[in-house]
């Protein structure tokens, strides 16, 4: 079965569990899914694309604009696929979409009038990765930590955080994939901020670099961290503890696992470690797919861990963090992100050692 047949497998027997007639996906991330990796978004900030999905039973269509229509048709591929393109005036008030949707039970993945929100339900469907996603996410892994290791060598001393931001969406345009999300913090900002978007604060002598690559509308996260000089030693002890917890991450999150299980374990190892509260600061990251993550793991999840899943887990803790994405596979976890070259930390967990980030000491 192919990959396309696959998913639209999927939906049908979706729709028919729900009782509804149709399923229209506008969220980048669905139409990426639906659609084998092409992408219909032109703001890449935008959670939504210029095109919307019509799929019933019996036939597949996209609703676009004169202007996207060519594109998505041809370069992205949908024509070859077999979808139906129907372009409507971009300058219309009325679009295609608004007749061919009359008098049916839908479920939406957006805001639709009279539709039932299917939005959880179809990021379930994202995250259950089929053998092409998988190597697709592979090369994406290997061209995100590439992209990072192309980019910590060029950091120095009194370099702006704008500059290397721009040193990291250039190593990862430059390699195919998009760098949607890429953010830095330098020296104390670390300690401030957990989400912290690029200033013009110059590095003095340690620097955090966080990417999440999109190719293919797969989404890859990866953080690293560097200093300038030799590691202090309350840093050095953060690193071994959030090590710990990572490698408890890992060990946890194995085919059958509750996902609130896995987070329980981690908020535990946080406390075996000597940082009971700080997950508290920062969500751990969770399900990796189409979204930097489909689901965030907590105490309430209520997912379980299948084989054949990404996951991304950030754990931090006030200073540091590490952050790479793997893949859950049947005997173990593949670590989609590593850097061969990058020094690591080696934690035991469940009588495994587990190799981590380290910081980069320069």
């Amino acid at each position: 079965m192919s990959e396309q047949d696959e998913k639209l497998g999927r939906i049908v027997a979706l729709l028919a569990e729900r009782g509804l007639d149709a399923l229209l996906l506008k969220r980048a991330s669905s139409f990426s899914w639906a659609t084998c990796g092409a992408s219909s978004y032109i703001n890449t900030a935008s959670d939504y694309g210029d095109a919307t999905l019509l799929i019933t039973p019996e036939r597949r269509q996209v609703f676009t604009t004169n202007i996207e229509a060519p594109r998505i048709g041809d370069e992205e591929g949908l024509t070859a696929q077999g979808w139906e393109v129907v372009a409507g005036d971009w300058y219309g008030a009325e679009t295609p979409l608004d007749g061919a949707t009359q008098g049916m039970k839908l479920g939406a993945d957006f805001p639709y009038p009279g539709a039932v929100d299917l939005s959880a339900s179809v990021s379930e469907l994202r995250s259950q990765l089929v053998p092409e996603e998988i190597e697709r996410f592979r090369e994406l892994g290997r061209t995100c930590a590439d992209a990072m290791a192309a980019t910590l060598p060029l950091i120095r001393p009194g370099q702006t955080e704008h500059e290397i931001a721009g040193i990291v969406a250039r190593e990862t345009a430059s390699r195919g994939a998009w760098p949607i999300v890429d953010l830095v913090a330098t020296d104390e900002r670390i300690f401030r901020y957990r989400h912290p978007l690029p200033t013009t604060k110059r590095l003095e002598r340690y620097a955090m670099v966080v990417l999440c690559g999109r190719r293919h509308g797969l989404v890859c996260s990866i953080t690293r961290l560097v200093h300038f000089g030799t590691l202090p030693d309350d840093l050095r002890q953060k690193q071994d503890a959030c090590a710990h917890v990572d490698a408890t991450f890992l060990a946890a999150t194995r085919p059958g696992a509750s996902l609130k299980d896995v987070f329980a374990r981690a908020a535990d190892a946080y406390q075996t470690a000597g940082y009971p509260d700080e997950w508290r600061l920062h969500h751990q990251g969770g399900v990796a797919g189409y979204e930097s993550r489909e689901q965030l793991g907590n105490y309430e999840s209520t997912a379980t861990v299948s084989e054949g899943q990404a996951f991304a887990w950030n754990p931090s803790i006030t200073g540091v963090k590490i952050e790479d994405t793997i893949l859950v596979g049947p005997s173990g976890n593949e670590v989609l992100t590593e850097m061969p070259d990058w020094p690591v930390i080696e934690a035991e967990v469940d009588g495994r050692r587990y190799r981590r980030p380290a910081i980069l000491e320069r």
